[in-house]
């Protein structure tokens, strides 16, 4: 892993940088991960590299400075939420191909977890004022996560038996998601505890594997697809 930085001012024409800006994100900029050597300057037009070897003996830096172990606690979160993104942008294609409605919702989210990121990435015991106030996480994804599971529930078909991973590739994909999101959930849980990060970080974890799970259902149902039921092996 190379030493991170966030570098709003490198956000525009960044390959990979997340297109799809939220409105909730209009009023303060979008944080994002960078290496700090990363990407050229405006007065440097080299062509630039993705490695910077600063994290060649097992160290990386938070967006305070501080140097930190690649194990550590911090980096652990921000690789599970990383994977979380990657595991959503995998789900999203497979329902793109089904025509899903649903689909600018999962670009808000992964949008939502770069600033999950950044907030993580923040640890409160060495942040300046300025930090926390650049990456501070803000609760309105809370609140359109209940609203969309709210909306799907109301037309799904009431869960009566426990359900396996299934459902058609769309539903299999967001379920996958979905044990993802748990598990960055219980990576952040000590982080938000200790007050190294925002509790609406991990209000949001929890919210989002409750929607991937519901939108996995309601893919299938569009779909037409079975669900899976479980039964106890005989």
């Amino acid at each position: 892993m190379t030493s991170f930085v966030f570098r709003h001012s490198l956000l525009r024409g960044v390959p990979g940088t997340c297109r799809f800006i939220s409105e909730y994100r209009a009023k303060r900029p979008l944080f994002t991960l960078f290496s700090v050597r990363s990407y050229a300057t405006g007065e440097d037009n080299r062509v630039p590299k993705i490695y910077t070897k600063t994290g060649d003996k097992g160290f990386s830096s938070t967006f305070t400075g501080e140097r930190r172990p690649k194990e550590d606690h911090i980096f652990e979160a921000l690789g599970n939420t990383d994977e979380l993104s990657s595991a959503i942008g995998l789900a999203r294609e497979f329902c793109l191909d089904k025509c899903h409605t649903f689909t600018h919702q999962l670009d808000k989210i992964q949008c939502v977890l770069q600033d999950v990121g950044s907030n993580i990435a923040t640890p409160r015991s060495s942040a300046r004022e300025s930090h926390i106030k650049r990456t501070k996480f803000i609760a309105q994804p809370i609140v359109d996560l209940e609203t969309w599971i709210d909306e799907f529930t109301e037309e799904l078909p009431s869960l009566t038996s426990f359900i396996l991973p299934s459902g058609g590739k769309s539903s299999a994909a967001l379920h996958l998601a979905r044990t993802v999101c748990r598990r960055a959930e219980r990576s952040v849980a000590p982080i938000v505890r200790s007050g190294e990060a925002d509790p609406d970080v991990a209000k949001f974890l929890n919210r989002l594997s409750d929607y991937l799970f519901t939108v996995a259902r309601y893919a299938s149902m569009k779909e037409g697809s079975e669900e899976k039921i479980y039964k106890r092996p005989e």
